[in-house]
């Protein structure tokens, strides 16, 4: 791939558009397929959320499930998972592919692969996936694959988050480039010592990894189970068919949309604590192309790679899923369009353009552990970008997250809990932003209060939405919520997060949002506040940590926004009457009603008053 050479259009093996197959299916037996396809993903997803032992993949969901083909292109994926697990599970298989190739290697019945190479294809060197060749008659007939994020992948320090002083890709963690950790159905011992031997928490990341192990054979045998009941020639044709509708679909939703080049620019926080100012204030740079059916993504002037700091994205398994994620969410939203199969069709309409030695496209070895952050600013500035051809369907500003390690040694054995401090959505139209979610293409659930609690060293004493925080608009913001957990042991704590300097942008006359923010509060009452980006930082019996999050920018002119909209928002305590009439020129009795005449009259000033 030369320097500024389109990337991600068509990952190894798919088609160019426009070729279809020349074998035929009618539309029902394609939907049954897909029916059935769908179903086993589900229940790969519901077996190994099932069977894990960390709380990341058990509540949070934090993994993905796929049955892929033998060319490497997706044919169903499991709803439970995020996007970005499930997401770049075609490039883990390409990557699989590419490395076997190189060593000669081949796939054979009773194989299982372990693979987490960020420049094959996985997003980063936690999220590892387990790979099951699936044979039929004798033949390759695809690949089930499940992929989660671990607590632990041995890294310079606990925890497999918060590693943001990792210099290069050998200081964060093990590196299991498609290796086979069944050959031939037989266990390879060696390597799986070797794991244990290397990570913290070993019983609770190994059980994670058998649970993926499991789920993805059941998905193997119920692949095998699919093709014995209609034929492989007929399923391999549905494959097909589904792939070319949903292609289809994509191009339909592009080729709507106003032909022109769309740009947009943000900035991430970096390392702004540190002396280097080249790790700090860094800009990503989106210009959108329409033409017709296709759109190119092209992240050409976003900063060069940070090479000893690990917040740069490999462009497959990060990058391209965030380009994906955002423009199907945007361009084929579910309530408008219904169910539309999950599949590599959906991706041949989207040519990336991102330089090498680039956030976006970094080159080995710089590391990319703490890719996350970086990536959801990546999708919030595609959006941005669409947004001036799609003003209806685009939210304002997204808050990004914070990652949080928690870790400590009890009886001689590690402990790890990963808290993802979630960010919420800016408002869109017609709506209100969605307050204290997960956002864009990582979309996991929030951590249970009780499970913490019930399972580590950790006491959680505020879990609230921020009060008078919400940002202005016509429909406001989303508001962060603030997270307040205590250590009970001593141990450590790192981060990884955004958005501490550059709050979420307010769009068509609504605010911007409010940045976050961290806390070190001591056990003797001291507070220190701390960058986005922490590496392990010692934690002692009854410290805390303060985790606030960001809010999203508002949508519209604040003016426009309904006053018994604003009398709510008072009422629930959301905002105060103070800010009501500043911001939104709603005037609010102490009998909590509206005063129609002072509202109108600060409306027809642009401003507000002094409060009834």
């Amino acid at each position: 791939m030369a320097d500024t050479a389109p990337a991600g259009l068509h990952p190894p093996g798919l088609r160019p558009a426009g070729l279809h197959n020349v074998r035929r299916i009618d539309p029902v037996t394609a939907s049954v397929i897909q029916g059935g396809l769908e179903n086993i993903a589900v229940e790969m997803g519901h077996k190994l959320m099932r069977m894990s032992y960390s709380s990341i993949i058990r509540e949070s969901e934090d993994f993905g499930a796929a049955l892929i083909d033998p060319e490497g292109r997706q044919l169903c994926e499991t709803p439970q998972s995020t996007p970005l697990q499930s997401g770049p599970i075609p490039g883990y298989v390409q990557g699989i592919q590419q490395i076997f190739a190189e060593r000669g290697d081949g796939f054979e019945p009773g194989d299982v692969i372990i693979h987490n190479s960020a420049y094959h294809g996985a997003s980063h060197g936690p999220d590892v996936a387990f790979c099951v060749p699936v044979f039929h008659d004798g033949g390759l007939v695809g690949f089930s694959v499940t992929t989660a994020h671990h607590l632990d992948i041995g890294a310079l320090s606990p925890g497999s988050c918060g590693i943001v002083d990792a210099i290069d890709a050998y200081a964060e963690g093990l590196q299991f480039k498609a290796l086979k950790v069944y050959d031939r159905g037989t266990l390879n011992k060696p390597l799986w010592q070797m794991l244990r031997d290397n990570i913290r928490a070993p019983d609770l990341v190994v059980g994670d990894m058998e649970a993926q192990i499991a789920a993805a054979r059941i998905g193997a045998e119920r692949f095998v189970e699919l093709i014995g009941r209609y034929g492989l020639d007929t399923v391999e044709a549905a494959c097909d068919e589904l792939m070319d509708h949903s292609e289809r679909v994509m191009r339909l939703a592009i080729e709507a949309l106003p032909d022109g080049v769309y740009r947009a620019r943000t900035f991430i926080d970096g390392f702004l604590d540190g002396d280097d100012p080249s790790r700090g204030d860094l800009p990503i740079e989106v210009a959108v192309t329409v033409e017709d059916s296709d759109i190119t993504v092209d992240f050409t002037g976003t900063a060069a790679q940070v090479p000893d700091r690990p917040i740069n994205m490999p462009l497959k398994g990060t990058t391209d899923c965030a380009v994906w994620l955002t423009i199907r969410s945007i361009l084929l939203d579910s309530a408008v369009h219904g169910h539309i199969p999950q599949n590599s069709g959906l991706t041949r309409p989207i040519e990336i353009v991102a330089p090498a030695g680039t956030l976006v496209n970094p080159v080995f070895p710089a590391p990319t552990i703490a890719r996350f952050c970086t990536g959801n600013q990546a999708a919030d500035t595609l959006m941005k970008a669409l947004s001036q051809a799609v003003p209806h369907q685009v939210s304002a500003g997204v808050g990004n997250l914070h990652v949080v390690a928690f870790s400590g040694i009890r009886d001689e054995t590690h402990w790890v809990h990963m808290e993802i401090h979630e960010g919420c959505y800016g408002g869109r139209y017609g709506k209100d932003g969605m307050d204290a979610v997960d956002t864009l293409y990582a979309n996991t659930r929030n951590n249970p209060i009780e499970d913490v609690e019930s399972h580590l060293p950790l006491r959680v004493h505020r879990y609230e939405l921020r009060d008078d925080a919400c940002p202005p608009g016509q429909w406001r913001g989303g508001i962060g919520s603030i997270r307040e957990v205590e250590y009970l042991e001593d141990g450590g704590v790192s981060v990884e997060g955004e958005g501490h300097k550059y709050a979420p942008w307010g769009f068509d006359g609504g605010g911007d949002g409010r940045t976050a923010g961290l806390t070190f509060r001591r056990k003797d009452g001291a507070d220190l506040d701390l960058p986005s980006k922490l590496p392990n930082m010692t934690a002692r019996a009854g410290d805390r940590i303060v985790m606030i999050g960001p809010c999203g920018g508002g949508y519209g002119d604040p003016m426009a926004r309904d006053p018994a909209q604003v009398l709510e928002d008072v009422r629930d305590g959301l905002i105060s009457a103070e800010t009501a009439l500043r911001d939104y020129g709603v005037a609010i009795t102490e009998s909590m009603t509206v005063d129609a005449a002072v509202t109108e009259a600060g409306r027809q000033a642009g401003q507000g008053g002094t409060p009834a």
